[in-house]
Parts: C-alpha cells; sequence; structure tokens
C-alpha cells in the first residue's frame, strides 16, 4: 500500500507540473496583448495568491470591485498562471500577474496602493503584507461559525471587514488583546447585493431544494463535509419526488483529498443525469458554475454543510437546512446560529422530502431566520451593504491620507 501511495503522489505531482507548465506557455503567450494599468492608477488592490482551485474566494468579490473600482480604482494582483489565464478571461477589473516576489516589488512601485485587500489566509500573503504605507486589509471570502473565522490571523492585518455582530462577539471572544473598535468594520455582505442570474429551470409547481455541501477538508475538526454521509441519499429521495427539483452545488475542491468522497460526488452527479433522462421535464441541475446567486435567491429550500453557504443562504432570509457532521472530531461551534439551526443527521436523511416540506411551510422557522439575520448581517435592505462596503474603504483613505500627512508622505 505505500508504494501504490508513492506512486499516486507522484502521478498527481507530475500532472500538476505538467499544467502549470502548460499555463506558464498559454499565459507567455496572451500576457503581451494583455491590458495593464497604467503607472500610479492603482489605489486599491486585491491580493490573491492561489490556484484556479480556490477562484470561488475572488470571484464573490467581482461586481462588489466592480462597482468600488468606479470611485477608486482597482486591479486583482495574482501569483498563479492558471488563475491569471482566468482573470484574464472573466475578470471585470484589471489583473496583475506577479509570479515572483521581484513582480510584486515592481508593482508596489509602479502602483503604489493605498489599500490591498485579502479574500483568504494564504501563508504567501506575507509575501505582501511586507510593503508598508498601505493598509493591509482581510475582507475573507465568507461568514461562517467555523474556527477559520477567529484565526488569531487577523491580528495580522491593519483593519479586517466583518459581517455584523455575531462575527465581532466571535473574535472578542477569541482573540486576545484585539482592538475590535479600532481594527474591525462591520459591512454586511455587499456581494448579496449583486446575486443575480436566471435559473436554468421552469418556474413551476416543483419545490426547489439546494444542496449546497462542502468539500471534505483537511483535517478532523474540519470535517464538515456532507456528501459522502448524507448526499447520496438526498439526492436520491429528492430526485424521486415528481414534487421536488434538486440544484446540487457542490463544493469546488470536493474529492480533493477523499476518494470515497469523490466517489460519492460522482454518484450523485450521475444520478442527476439519469433522472432528467427519464424525465425531461424535471431540470434538476448539477452546478458547477462561477456564478452564484440565483441557486441562493431561487430555491425554496437549502441544504447546506457548515460552511459560508449558511450565511449565504441566510441573507436571502428563505427556508435552510443544515447538516450536521458525522465525523466526531468536527469542530461544531454551536453559540451562534448553529444552536439554533434546522439540522439534518445522516440518520435522517432518508426523511429529507418531508424535512423539506416541513421548512418550507413553518413560519415559526422563518421568523426565526430573521433574527439570526440581523444578527449576522444587519440591514440586509438591498444595497445596505455596499453602501456600509464603500464607507469602509473611504474611512480607511481618509486614514491613510492622515496619516501620510502627517509623515510628509502623501
Amino acid at each position: 500500500m505505500p508504494i501504490i501511495h508513492d506512486v499516486r503522489t507522484a502521478v498527481r505531482l507530475a500532472e500538476r507540473l505538467l499544467k502549470s507548465r502548460r499555463s506558464r506557455r498559454e499565459l507567455a503567450r496572451r500576457l503581451p496583448a494583455a491590458p495593464a494599468p497604467a503607472p500610479g492608477t492603482i489605489e486599491i488592490a486585491v491580493y490573491f495568491a492561489d490556484g484556479p482551485v480556490n477562484m470561488y474566494q475572488v470571484r464573490q468579490w467581482y461586481a462588489p470591485l466592480a462597482e468600488l473600482a468606479a470611485t477608486h480604482p482597482v486591479a486583482i494582483v495574482s501569483r498563479s498562471p492558471g488563475t491569471m489565464l482566468t482573470l484574464l478571461d472573466e475578470s471585470p477589473v484589471p489583473a496583475v500577474y506577479a509570479r515572483q516576489v521581484v513582480d510584486l516589488e515592481r508593482f508596489v512601485d509602479e502602483q503604489a496602493p493605498k489599500i490591498v485587500l485579502y479574500v483568504n489566509q494564504n501563508a504567501r500573503n506575507f509575501q505582501m503584507m511586507r510593503y508598508g504605507r498601505m493598509w493591509h486589509v482581510f475582507v475573507n471570502h465568507g461568514e461562517s461559525d467555523k474556527m477559520y473565522m477567529t484565526t488569531n490571523q487577523f491580528k495580522a492585518y491593519d483593519y479586517a471587514l466583518i459581517a455584523g455582530d455575531a462575527a465581532r462577539d466571535r473574535l472578542a471572544d477569541a482573540l486576545w488583546d484585539y482592538d475590535l473598535d479600532a481594527r474591525a468594520m462591520a459591512v454586511g455582505r455587499p456581494q448579496a447585493d449583486h446575486f443575480a442570474g436566471a435559473a436554468p429551470y421552469p418556474d413551476d409547481d416543483r419545490t426547489v431544494v439546494l444542496y449546497a455541501p462542502t468539500w471534505e477538508g483537511d483535517r478532523a475538526a474540519a470535517a464538515y463535509g456532507s456528501i459522502a454521509t448524507h448526499g447520496t441519499t438526498i439526492a436520491d429521495r429528492v430526485l424521486a419526488s415528481p414534487a421536488h427539483r434538486l440544484v446540487y452545488r457542490p463544493h469546488p475542491r470536493s474529492g480533493v483529498r477523499d476518494a470515497a468522497y469523490k466517489a460519492a460526488h460522482e454518484r450523485i452527479v450521475a444520478a442527476i443525469t439519469s433522472a432528467n433522462a427519464a424525465d425531461p421535464n424535471a431540470h434538476h441541475v448539477y452546478d458547477d458554475g462561477a456564478e452564484l446567486g440565483w441557486q441562493l435567491a431561487g430555491a425554496d429550500v437549502a441544504i447546506t454543510d457548515i460552511s459560508a453557504m449558511i450565511y449565504d443562504r441566510l441573507a436571502v432570509g428563505k427556508p435552510l437546512i443544515v447538516t450536521r457532521p458525522e465525523a466526531p472530531e468536527a469542530d461544531v461551534d454551536e453559540r451562534g446560529y448553529l444552536g439554533d439551526a434546522n439540522w439534518l443527521s445522516a440518520a435522517d436523511a432518508s426523511d429529507v422530502v418531508a424535512r423539506v416540506d416541513a421548512a418550507a411551510n413553518d413560519a415559526a422557522e422563518l421568523a426565526k431566520l430573521q433574527h439570526w439575520v440581523q444578527r449576522y448581517f444587519g440591514d440586509t435592505t438591498p444595497g445596505a451593504a455596499t453602501a456600509r462596503f464603500h464607507s469602509a474603504i473611504e474611512r480607511l483613505l481618509d486614514r491613510w491620507r492622515s496619516v501620510a500627512a502627517t509623515r510628509g508622505e502623501g
């Protein structure tokens, strides 16, 4: 077995190397013709050091960044050739390729951004954070009660843009000697102001069930994924019901570490294909697209794992069911919304259709959701979060100008 494991690891490494080389060749061909921001024009940079598999983290910021760029020029800095190729195809703001540290230095020298935004905790963030004379601001890629949201790494940034009261209390409880009033600004969920897209199914009488599981996780404490424990049963039951429609949107990393998890995911995809072939009017959906919006806003009931998808759905204020992790080591913090969630255990997954119907018609459950929406995101009136996001950026820019003026460097 160790030999087989070593061979598989070697094959994966070789495949990654070949893919990286292809991406570098393609980028070398395309980059000379790509438009580049003129020196000194970028006020705000978004630093993204990850590869294409984590593009979802920056994609959800596209629309808010495009709107912000109307008043303060924005660029996304990429460290990965594969990511840069994707950004060239789809980013609504300029993308800058900085594969090596010397490229970062050139970008900083040429552009001198006032604010750098970070959407994740990639270790390579520190290669950008070495530069002073700019604010380094953590904006994250979602809101949740996972342990990721209380990491001591928050202290590495000058400021953090957080969602609301729940995030503030979570950080206050977890971090020692962290000045939340000075360093954290609540902006809500500006991405929710841009939830859009047309649903790829008809507007009929079927109850639409969004099943949006997370991946298997990289350690036991973060084993929140339900595809292998709940997922195939959920899919089978919903697909078998003529009154329901399944929209399956798994995390992009599902199955990257666990072959059994990947196999369960593939069984669900195959089951959707078979169900649609048997009944072309069913219009079940396997959704692996880049666009996020219609799934959350359109589903009658959402079933999610412990992930940021819970909180994206909370912002919509519609029925929500959360899968209970089967792994006993999974770290579940039930001090917030999860202490009041509509839980679905693996043992109860066979009753998922009845649970969905109950959630869709339970007025008390909807009223309870509204309490948590306010606690996590504040005012969710369309446009309110965007206004708070822009206000936070203006405060940071004003602070930058004030500090620069006192140092004679404005």
